[in-house]
């Protein structure tokens, strides 16, 4: 099959994927009233839901029209698709054959049962093949086919067990209706068998292992590939974890649902649309080299919110009790607070960023440093043979390429004196520049080390 069907197959796919998604729209809103959906209760959570498989199906679109060898984006594509077709038939089997209009279409329990086990279809792939061929769509090496196999066994049993297990749609909604496709004669294996539902968990480890040994093998444009899913991995990770322990304290401690607990679950959600986007920008490469900057700009931006936020409490835990004698209850304890934080704000992310730059950017930090010494120097050097000499050192401290020649004119255009150092780079060094501020003359070169 040619590139420009495998094309036009993914553009036909996507216009059918659209169409099932705005056909379970339509049947979610129809079955709100019956009480057939939970779209009233948690619609946010279903709308962001929707919209991350959305973006899985045209992310994976895009990716196949600029590179359809790439099995990446056609397991994105059918990640949304089936995401697709699950909501259509579900809505459509509960508003005609369950609901609205109960047996005037035949088979509405055997659609439902079809529909049970489709959840194993998006997170498998998405656990274990989405991973383990990312990002150029084939495997790290020949031998991890072993979890390429069992991940695709731990998908199709677990689909089929859910599939033919007997009895109700409880999971579902459904607690009256009975799997007309169970096979009682599973009965008595059925934990046995559900035990083997552990298998897709270890074949996701195994698939974030050969992401991580690719990780570590990788180099120059690969790497920054992988750097993108691996932050966007991380920071979605983070989140849930975030919202695990909110609902699991409020659960505990709480005297009901918290709002709070609600939006933090919805913004873990939420925080999954963004991993499409970075297999997207990392396949197409699309700014693909402001990673590191993102990274910076992440974690200088956590740490100072997540310091700012307990100095915050803090302060009003302790104005609380220093002014109550005085003012009882008042507001100048949240006032004070407020204040304090934000003069606290911006010396506080400059101590921040000069803390994650020396510890995860040295190479970035020591050229700062570099340079605000060669800024100094600048101001107090008169001579320009001593400033030459610290320019051709901090263009070899920071660029560190394989010849720097500094030209001094005059004003006759005539080169008066030349400063150039050739670099002897050691073999595992990398240049970066060829020349500086070239010019033409003549001029004097002699051999440093490094």
């Amino acid at each position: 099959m040619t590139d420009r069907t495998l094309q036009w197959l993914a553009r036909l796919a996507s216009l059918v994927v659209v169409a099932l998604f705005v056909a379970g729209a339509t049947f979610e809103v129809i079955n709100e009233p019956l009480g057939a959906t939970e779209w009233g209760s948690g619609g946010l959570g279903n709308i962001v839901f929707v919209a991350t498989m959305l973006g899985f199906a045209g992310v994976g679109a895009v990716v196949i029209a600029r590179q359809p060898r790439n099995t990446v984006g056609w397991i994105m594509l059918g990640i949304g698709a089936v995401e697709a077709v699950t909501g259509a038939v579900e809505g459509y089997a509960r508003y005609r054959g369950l609901l609205t209009e109960a047996g005037s279409v035949a088979g509405g329990d055997v659609l439902l049962a079809f529909m049970a086990g489709t959840w194993v279809l998006v997170i498998g792939p998405l656990g274990t093949f989405l991973i383990l061929l990312f990002p150029d769509g084939r495997l790290p090496s020949p031998r991890w086919k072993p979890v390429a196999y069992l991940s695709g066994f731990a998908i199709a049993a677990i689909y089929l067990l859910i599939l033919f297990a007997p009895g109700t749609f409880a999971d579902v909604g459904f607690p009256k209706i009975t799997n007309p496709l169970g096979i009682e004669a599973l009965r008595p294996f059925l934990d046995l068998l559900f035990a083997g539902l552990l298998l897709l968990p270890f074949s996701i480890l195994a698939s974030a292992a050969g992401l991580v040994r690719r990780f570590r093998r990788s180099r120059g444009v690969e790497r920054l590939q992988m750097k993108w899913l691996a932050a966007v991995g991380s920071l979605v990770a983070i989140v849930y974890l975030a919202a695990m322990l909110g609902t699991l304290g409020n659960d505990l401690w709480g005297d009901g649902p918290a709002a709070w607990v609600t939006w933090l679950q919805t913004g873990a959600l939420s925080t999954m649309a963004l991993v499409p986007i970075s297999i997207g920008v990392a396949i197409l490469r699309f700014r693909l080299y402001d990673i590191d900057r993102l990274i910076n700009r992440t974690l200088i931006y956590v740490v100072l919110t997540g310091v700012l936020t307990l100095t915050y409490v803090a302060s009003v835990a302790v104005l609380q009790v220093v002014l109550d004698p005085l003012a009882g209850e008042s507001q100048l304890t949240v006032a004070g607070s407020t204040l304090a934080v934000a003069a606290l704000f911006r010396p506080l992310r400059d101590r921040v960023q000069t803390f994650i730059d020396r510890r995860f950017y040295r190479r970035k930090y020591d050229a700062a440093r570099t340079l605000e010494s060669f800024a100094s120097k600048l101001r107090d050097e008169l001579s320009l043979d001593a400033l030459s000499h610290a320019l051709v050192g901090v263009v070899r401290d920071t660029m560190q390429p394989a010849h720097v020649s500094v030209w001094l004119r005059s004003r006759t255009e005539e080169p008066t004196s030349a400063v150039s150092e050739r670099i002897v780079p050691q073999p595992s060094a990398r240049p970066v520049a060829r020349d500086l501020l070239p010019g033409s003359g003549p001029f004097r070169e002699r051999a440093v080390s490094r």
